[in-house]
């Protein structure tokens, strides 16, 4: 075999290459769209069929089922995408990767895709240069584009030809002739081969040469691409692990849509094949299944085998078509079966990796920060704003529980178990807001456009006074706690006082959830009213500090009584204050940054 170490070494450049041109590509992208992001994905998924188009088309252009279901994963990791919306997606992706095998089984087609993108480096160069960030940007998509073919033209110049050294895959000759076991066989070759080359198009084009030079049959060779079918939702998996539920899940749904359909028709597979081929006949004027038996009848079809045995050109062609023509209608039968039944897919999922018990809900966790499976800063402050509002929900979870200690006789279990949840909340409130700030700082230190490094300012604000609403809240219990230690007993006009109060706080914290579930546009109406709202605590505090004097000289109540009363409004109106700067810190997040 003539391949040399330099050849190797060829090839691990032009990887670096193509996944370098992949990196800047995907940066440039996301700094054009930015903002824009997760509207374009909410149009393109709105609905089943326009998902499905989505998968299809973002397959067809990238040539990858496996980055475009990586990219889906990507997506509902960082919140931008149902899985539902994903789904469709995928089962796009499946039919998109056709277009792939197509593309390699029809050799006239080959263009040198490399030559025509070096004419963009012309373009996108002096855009670097200009003063706009939006230009930039572009230049950087352009560029990547660029340094993205050329890596792929490079590497297949230094990919070992397997024409030219057959001596690789020759061995599988050795497996043919054993009925159902050798379909078994090379079901789970390719399962593994495209396991370890992480691309059913590669599985697809080796397959081409297995059987263009006779060493399997049209029926081995469908069986390879069926098992590679399965083998590349390897990638998406690999992805999803560093991601949360919602994207192992999504990788989980790739993995079973691939799986039940593949082995179902594996279940029909002669009769499958029978159809792939009465197809290929109608459309070329030869069936691939009759080379097998051209072959086993001694060379009889002089059309199909020349003189050694070999397949004639007219053969090659059949083959290829029909290799091209198996996942072609494999996929769309899946398809057509798989799309009406997509809610019903999601619920299996979601049965099959279940939400984790309710208590673990209280043990520290994040739940759409990690590791991250994009090296993209604008698609990782998405993460963070998600993260964010799941920061506010636990937060307003503390509030309920406060509330609930107020009404709660300290002498039971209910409300020492209560204080103690409180409190842990409060320890778990502390970490996220250090684990969060720690995120936001590593992707302020990734290339980021102006607007998103306003927006990591914002951020960072807003977890600070979220914490200091988790810091209030328990507070509340403390200051319950000293009440209680001091057989201090309310009388039943401050509980409805307090009662008032809370139900203002109570409304303010929804509503700065409501802003925080759309940081990236909040609505003015939600802006006006957590003004209003704060206002409403701050002059119903002064009514309730006026009153208290008044009730305490007028001996309604003792000073005791009166100072914890206090005590509570106190942190209650401190509590609209640090709702207030949220909505504050969301309203200057989004402010336009000037050009650099």
């Amino acid at each position: 075999m003539n391949y040399s170490v330099i050849d190797f070494l060829s090839l691990l450049g032009a990887v670096g290459l193509f996944l370098y041109g992949m990196k800047v590509m995907s940066e440039g992208l996301q700094k054009v769209a930015g903002d824009r992001l997760r509207n374009i994905l909410g149009i393109m998924t709105k609905n089943r069929v326009t998902g499905v188009l989505t998968g299809i088309i973002i397959t067809a252009l990238i040539q990858s089922s496996s980055a475009s279901t990586v990219m889906v994963v990507s997506f509902v990791n960082a919140g931008l995408m149902s899985m539902a919306q994903s789904m469709a997606v995928i089962f796009g992706a499946n039919v998109g990767t056709t277009v792939t095998t197509w593309i390699i089984s029809a050799f006239s087609f080959e263009i040198n895709i490399s030559d025509y993108s070096i004419l963009l480096l012309a373009i996108g160069v002096p855009m670097l240069f200009m003063k706009k960030s939006a230009y930039k940007s572009t230049g950087e998509f352009l560029i990547g584009f660029c340094f993205l073919f050329m890596g792929l033209d490079l590497i297949s110049k230094y990919v070992p030809n397997l024409q030219e050294n057959p001596e690789m895959l020759s061995f599988v000759t050795e497996y043919t002739s054993m009925g159902v076991a050798s379909l078994l066989i090379f079901f789970f070759i390719g399962i593994v081969l495209t396991m370890v080359v992480q691309s059913s198009a590669a599985t697809f084009a080796i397959t081409l040469i297995m059987c263009g030079q006779g060493w399997i049959s049209f029926e081995l060779g469908c069986a390879i691409i069926l098992g590679g079918n399965i083998g590349t939702t390897i990638t998406p998996i690999l992805a999803s692990l560093s991601g949360n539920l919602a994207a192992r899940r999504t990788a989980m749904g790739h993995v079973l849509f691939n799986v039940i359909g593949s082995i179902i028709v594996l279940c029909i597979f002669h009769p499958f094949n029978e159809l792939v081929g009465e197809i290929t006949k109608a459309c070329i004027g030869v069936n691939p299944l009759d080379i097998s038996a051209a072959r086993e009848a001694a060379m009889g079809d002089s059309t199909l085998l020349d003189q050694s045995g070999g397949l004639t050109a007219k053969a090659q062609s059949a083959v290829a078509f029909g290799l091209a023509m198996f996942p072609t209608v494999f996929n769309a039968c899946n398809l057509l079966v798989m799309i009406w039944f997509t809610n019903t897919y999601v619920k299996a999922v979601c049965w099959l990796m279940p939400t984790r018990h309710k208590d673990e809900e209280e043990e520290f966790s994040l739940k759409f920060i990690g590791r991250g499976m994009l090296s993209a800063s604008e698609l990782n402050i998405a993460q963070a704003q998600k993260e964010i509002y799941v920061f506010g929900e636990r937060v307003q979870r503390m509030l309920a529980m406060a509330r609930d200690l107020i009404h709660r006789d300290p002498s039971t279990q209910e409300y020492d178990n209560t204080f103690n949840r409180l409190e842990k909340y409060e320890e778990i409130s502390d970490r996220m807001e250090i684990e969060i700030g720690k995120y936001l700082n590593k992707v302020a230190e990734g290339r980021l456009s102006p607007e998103g490094k306003m927006r990591i300012s914002g951020m960072l604000r807003i977890i600070s006074e979220v914490e200091s609403i988790a810091d209030s809240c328990y507070n509340v219990a403390k200051t319950l706690r000293r009440k209680n230690q001091n057989h201090v007993e309310f009388p039943e006009g401050v509980m409805k006082e307090i009662d008032t109060m809370f139900d203002l706080v109570e409304a303010a914290m929804s509503n700065m959830l409501a802003i925080l579930k759309e940081m990236e546009t909040p609505e003015d109406s939600l802006i006006i009213t957590a003004y209003n709202k704060e206002r409403e605590i701050n002059n119903l505090r002064n009514q309730l500090r006026d009153a208290n004097i008044f009730n305490i000289n007028n001996k309604t109540y003792g000073y005791q009584e009166g100072i914890f009363f206090m005590d509570l409004i106190g942190e209650a109106e401190k509590l609209g204050d640090f709702m207030l700067n949220v909505v504050e810190g969301v309203k200057h997040q989004f402010k336009p940054a000037e050009e650099v």
